[in-house]
């Protein structure tokens, strides 16, 4: 989409590159750097980095790990060779030094095009790497760290970090991440992994296709229905939240208050009669519909007559709830939000899963989705089963976790991109269910209640946790700060 030289256009990546590399070296105080350089163009952008790197109050020292080079790479190296930087051949494991704190190791070996596992002196030298002291940046991706295919690449069963990949306390991308960046076995190998920007078509990035899309604070923004000044509670719809059973009725209080928050119009709860003084205290904006159990959920008198239901926070398992959530299902058609013991009775009665409204939500865990869905030995048999699982009951999965995954009916994943460890708690995800169910019911689409609601429920806890800390930050925090967090939207 733009007239450029390949080497031109290593150079721009190169520039963006250098820029961030200072930002994280300005940090650390380190002002040494050394370069580890492969054969690719992942090599090439390494010895342009080095050369831009050079300088009175900066030590750069290049390391090429083979003699073959592709075309634009050895123009940079001839480039490099016209500074004061040093570069070093390395073939055997007894020529590589020790490097201290106060270095910064750039790995720039290989690239994404790599599909095979390193061998031999390179991955003697990535092994090496990873036992030093210095902080070890990776450009693009770490080095070894093939996309899509590392449980396949380096074997399901193998404990991570993966043998002969680098392990990064930062990696640098460029234009958009890559899809393992966002597997739990990621994190010993990209550390923290950024962005950077080189000029490519926004409209050609657009138009690529692609089922997996980052939610970002603008997208999640543009979701955002404006409310009219003429509007009532009517106008913003009638929940319905069935949870709570003997000893769990704080589940109930939890997705409640979160979902009278969220904005609905009205909230009715039905609880077990155990719950009817807890309900009232706790949430005097909810009204209650009382179950004929002193202790647990049986069933729903006209579930026809509410926008929304959501079911699952406290509920319990017990056969009287599950032929309750059975004839709930018999006479529901709209979309539900289906949470906690509600899929628990889904993944013990798997017939039940054929009556799910088209385009319910749910919201599992990854051991709830795994009771649903059956194991995964990698992170993306997991996406694999998750896509699949939504596209055959025709709903929507909400798979939770620090890029918890969205898959749509259609085929498409939204990978949310808020949230942190201290939301790790009891009852986060009730407040979920509440925050879904309140947009839900105010006329979002399924998609954009469920993308917004993750989206949200997650900015609340990164708010929570500059004021708290993580380890302080509890499920009751998240409904705090929701309102900061619809501040924060609108105003972006």
């Amino acid at each position: 989409n733009e007239p450029i030289e390949s080497i031109d256009l290593m150079e721009r990546a190169s520039v963006a590159i250098t820029k961030k590399l200072k930002q994280i070296a300005k940090k650390l105080q380190i002002s040494d750097f050394v370069v580890f350089v492969g054969s690719g163009n992942n090599g090439g952008d390494g010895l342009a980095v080095a050369r831009l790197l050079s300088g009175k109050k900066r030590s750069v020292k290049v390391y090429l790990l083979t003699e073959k080079r592709t075309a634009d790479s050895q123009i940079n190296l001839n480039r490099l060779k016209m500074t004061n930087v040093q570069v070093f051949g390395i073939t055997e494991l007894s020529e590589l030094p020790v490097f201290t704190e106060k270095q910064l190791i750039v790995d720039a070996i290989f690239g994404s095009g790599l599909t095979r596992k390193a061998e031999g002196h390179i991955a003697k030298v990535i092994s090496h790497l990873n036992m030093q002291k210095a902080t070890i940046v990776a450009i693009d991706i770490p080095s070894g760290f093939a996309d899509e295919h590392n449980a396949a690449l380096h074997g399901a069963s193998v404990k991570h970090p993966y043998p002969n990949v680098i392990c990064a306390q930062h990696t640098i991308t460029l234009e958009m991440p890559f899809l393992s960046f966002l597997s739990p076995d990621s994190e010993a190998h990209v550390g923290k992994w950024q962005v950077v920007p080189i000029g490519l078509s926004a409209k050609a990035i657009e138009m690529a296709k692609s089922p997996y899309q980052l939610v970002s604070k603008q997208f999640a923004a543009s979701l955002l229905k404006k409310r009219s000044k003429f509007s009532h509670k009517g106008t913003f719809g009638h929940s319905l939240l069935i949870a709570g059973s003997y000893g769990k009725t704080g589940a109930a209080v939890l997705s409640a208050k979160a979902c009278t928050r969220s904005g609905v119009g009205l909230l009715t709860v039905h609880t077990p009669k155990l719950g009817y003084q807890i309900m009232q205290s706790a949430v005097p904006e909810a009204m209650l519909s009382i179950d004929d159990s002193d202790i647990l959920f049986t069933q729903v008198p006209e579930p026809e007559k509410y926008t929304a239901i959501g079911i699952g926070p406290g509920l319990g398992t017990k056969p009287n709830s599950v032929r309750g959530f059975g004839k709930l299902l018999n006479h529901y058609q709209k979309p539900m939000v289906i949470d906690a013991d509600a899929l628990n009775i889904l993944s013990e009665n798997p017939g039940l899963l054929e009556k799910l409204p088209e385009g319910s939500i749910l919201t599992p865990h990854p051991k709830e989705f795994e009771r649903l869905a059956g194991k995964s030995g990698s992170y993306f048999e997991q996406l694999q089963k998750q896509t699949a699982f939504a596209k055959k009951y025709r709903v929507y999965v909400v798979l939770k976790g620090i890029y918890t995954a969205i898959a749509c009916p259609n085929g498409n994943v939204f990978f949310n991109t808020t949230g942190n460890a201290g939301m790790a708690t009891g009852g986060s995800g009730d407040v979920l269910t509440g925050i879904i169910l309140g947009l839900l019911s105010q006329g979002y689409k399924a998609c954009n209640a469920a993308i917004l609601g993750v989206y949200l429920h997650g900015l609340s806890g990164n708010i929570s946790v500059k004021k708290n800390g993580q380890e302080a930050t509890i499920a009751s925090d998240l409904t705090t700060y929701l309102g900061t967090a619809f501040k924060q939207l609108k105003n972006s």
